[in-house]
C-alpha cells in the first residue's frame, strides 16, 4: 500500500478563513431559477411563486452567501424593467442565452429569495448594457433608507426595509468577448468606469464594498496584461478582484479531473503576484483581496480543436452567429432534473474535484475572501420538479461551512505524485498538462474559539488506497476526535430522491492517533476529515 506523510502544526498560519469562502453563484440559465427557485405552480410555492422547499433546504444547510442574479445574463439585464407588478413589467430578450426575460423572478425577488434562504447576497450590477446611473439608481432602490424616489419605490413595491447589500460586483466578465457590452479592447475604459462607479456608489451608501472584474479566464490572449492595465485605474479603491474559471477533462482522463487544483493554483498566483507588482507600483500599502466567484470543474468531451495555440485564441472566434438559433421560453413547471441528474456517474469523483477546488481557496485564505461554487446551489440542494435532496456534495459541501472556520493552516505533504499529459476540450480550453500532481491533497483549519482543528484530505489516487502518517505533535494539550470519510464503493454509485443515503459519510474506526502520529487509510478516490479537540 502506497504510504504518505503529513505535517500540521498551529504555527504554520496561512491567515483567517472568511465566511463567505463557501458560497454559491445564481443566474437564471435551464432550471436553476425557472423550476428549482421559481416555480408557482409547485405544491410548496409561497407568495411570490418560489419554492420554499429549496430555499428551506438551502437555509438548513448553512448557505452563507450567493452571487446574483449573474452571470453573463447581467450585462443585458435591464433591473428597472423587473420591479413592481409582475402585470407592468417588460419582457426582454436575453441575448446572452438566447431565452426569454420574463422577468417574473425580478431584482426584490432575488433578493428576497435569498433572505428566505438565509443567505447574504452578492450583487452583480449591469456595466455591459447598463449605466452609471443605473448602478447608482440600484444601490440606492436597494440599500436607502426612505425619502428618495427610489428608496420610497421599493417601499411602495412592498419591502419596507433596505436590503442593506454589502458587497457589489462591478459588471461580469467584462473582458470576454462573448460579454454583452464588452470591455475587451479597452481595458483602460472599464478600469476609469470601474472607479467612476465605485465612487458613485460608495457616495449612495459608504458602508458597501466592490469587486472589480480582471481576466476572466487565463486563456484568452489578453490575460494578464488587461488586469494589470483595468488594476492600474482603480487598484486604490476597489476591495477584490472577481477571478473565474472553469476546469474541464475529457471523460476518458479521470486523473485530469483532480489534476485541475493546479490550474486553480497557478491562475490564484498569477493575480496576487500582479496585485502585489501593483501594489509596489502605484506606492500604495494596500494588499488587493480575491473574489472567485465563479468556478467548477467537469468532465467535457473533446470537440472540434486547433492545436498549436495553447487555449489562447483570438477573440473572432467567439463572434458566430447562428441565424437558426431560437430564442428559448423556460416554463418553470416542466424543467429538468438539477444536475447532476439522478443515476449520473461518477458522483463522488465531481464531488471530488470541486472539493479540490475548496482546497485550494482555503490554501490561500489570506487573499481569497469570497468563493461561489457556480454549482453549489445544486451541490446542496439537488432539484427535479417535484422533489429536493441531499446528493453526495451536500454532505461535503456542509463539512466545508461548518468546519473550515478560524485559521487556515499550512500542510506540508509528502507523497506519490502523477502526471497529466496535455490535452484539448475545444478551442479555448486546452492544457499543457499537470506535473507533479499530489495524490493527497490537504488543508486544515484552527478554530480556536471552538477548540476545534480540522484536517482536510483527499486521495486522489483513483487507484489505490494509501495509509497517511499525519504528525500533529505541536498540538499539545490536544485530542484526538477521530476519522469522518467518503467514497464510492462504485463509480455508477449516486444519489436521488428515491435513494438519497447511497453516498453518505461515516466514521472510520481503524485510524489510531500514538504519541501524536495519527495513522488513518485513505481509501481510493476518497474525502476525510481527521478531527481533534482541545482539552
Amino acid at each position: 500500500m502506497k504510504k504518505a506523510k503529513m505535517t500540521v502544526h498551529p504555527e504554520y498560519v496561512i491567515g483567517d478563513i472568511s465566511p463567505r469562502l463557501f458560497g454559491a453563484f445564481l443566474e437564471p440559465i435551464g432550471n436553476m431559477v425557472d423550476g428549482s427557485m421559481y416555480n408557482p405552480k409547485h405544491p410548496s410555492a409561497d407568495e411570490l411563486g418560489l419554492r420554499s422547499d429549496f430555499y428551506n433546504a438551502l437555509r438548513e444547510a448553512g448557505l452563507r452567501s450567493v452571487r446574483l442574479p449573474g452571470g453573463n445574463f447581467v450585462s443585458g439585464w435591464q433591473w428597472k424593467d423587473s420591479i413592481g407588478p409582475k402585470s407592468e413589467r417588460k419582457t426582454h430578450l436575453d441575448l446572452a442565452w438566447m431565452q426569454y426575460i420574463t422577468n417574473d423572478i425580478g431584482h426584490d425577488e432575488y433578493l428576497q429569495w435569498a433572505e428566505k434562504a438565509g443567505a447574504e447576497p452578492i450583487y452583480t450590477v449591469n456595466l455591459g448594457t447598463g449605466t452609471l446611473q443605473d448602478a447608482v439608481d440600484c444601490v440606492e432602490y436597494t440599500n436607502f433608507e426612505g425619502g428618495t424616489w427610489w428608496s420610497d419605490l421599493r417601499r411602495k413595491n412592498g419591502h419596507e426595509k433596505p436590503y442593506n447589500v454589502k458587497t457589489w460586483c462591478l459588471g461580469n466578465e467584462m473582458d470576454g468577448p462573448w460579454q454583452i457590452g464588452s470591455w475587451e479592447r479597452d481595458p483602460k475604459g472599464y478600469g476609469i468606469l470601474a472607479l467612476e462607479t465605485f465612487k458613485a456608489m460608495k457616495w449612495t451608501d459608504p458602508r458597501i464594498e466592490t469587486v472589480a472584474c480582471v481576466s476572466s479566464s487565463p486563456f484568452l490572449n489578453h490575460y494578464p496584461d488587461w488586469d494589470r492595465q483595468v488594476l492600474e485605474q482603480c487598484y486604490e479603491v476597489v476591495d477584490y478582484i472577481s477571478l473565474h474559471h472553469y476546469h474541464s477533462a475529457p471523460p476518458d482522463m479521470p486523473e485530469a479531473l483532480l489534476a485541475g487544483s493546479l490550474a486553480f493554483e497557478d491562475y490564484i498566483n498569477t493575480e496576487i503576484a500582479l496585485c502585489d507588482f501593483l501594489r509596489t507600483k502605484l506606492r500604495v500599502s494596500k494588499t488587493m483581496m480575491l473574489a472567485l466567484d465563479e468556478y467548477g470543474t467537469m468532465f467535457r468531451p473533446r470537440g472540434g480543436f486547433k492545436l498549436g495555440r495553447g487555449g489562447r485564441q483570438p477573440a473572432s472566434l467567439f463572434y458566430e452567429f447562428d441565424p437558426n438559433r431560437p430564442f428559448v421560453h423556460h416554463d418553470p413547471d416542466a424543467a429538468a432534473p438539477s444536475m447532476p441528474r439522478p443515476g449520473a456517474s461518477n458522483e463522488m469523483l465531481f464531488t471530488l474535484a470541486n472539493l479540490s477546488t475548496m482546497l485550494v481557496m482555503l490554501r490561500h485564505a489570506d487573499r481569497v475572501k469570497i468563493g461561489c461554487a457556480t454549482g453549489g446551489l445544486g451541490d446542496l440542494c439537488r432539484t427535479d420538479r417535484e422533489h429536493v435532496w441531499k446528493g453526495a456534495s451536500y454532505h461535503t459541501f456542509t463539512q466545508m461551512m461548518k468546519l473550515a472556520k478560524g485559521s487556515s493552516l499550512r500542510c506540508v505533504v509528502e507523497c506519490d505524485r502523477y502526471d497529466v499529459d496535455g490535452y484539448a476540450v475545444d478551442d479555448m480550453n486546452q492544457y499543457s498538462g499537470f506535473e507533479g500532481v499530489e495524490t493527497v491533497q490537504a488543508a486544515a483549519a484552527l478554530n480556536e474559539e471552538a477548540g476545534e482543528l480540522s484536517v482536510f484530505v483527499i486521495n486522489a489516487d483513483l487507484n489505490e488506497p494509501q495509509m497517511l502518517s499525519l504528525d500533529v505533535r505541536g498540538f499539545g494539550g490536544w485530542e484526538y476526535a477521530g476519522h469522518t470519510e467518503m467514497f464510492a464503493s462504485s463509480p455508477d454509485a449516486s444519489n436521488s430522491y428515491e435513494h438519497p443515503d447511497v453516498l453518505l459519510p461515516r466514521k472510520n474506526g481503524e485510524s489510531s492517533c500514538d504519541g501524536g502520529i495519527v495513522t488513518a487509510r485513505l481509501e481510493k478516490a476518497s474525502w476525510n476529515i481527521l478531527h481533534f479537540t482541545k482539552k
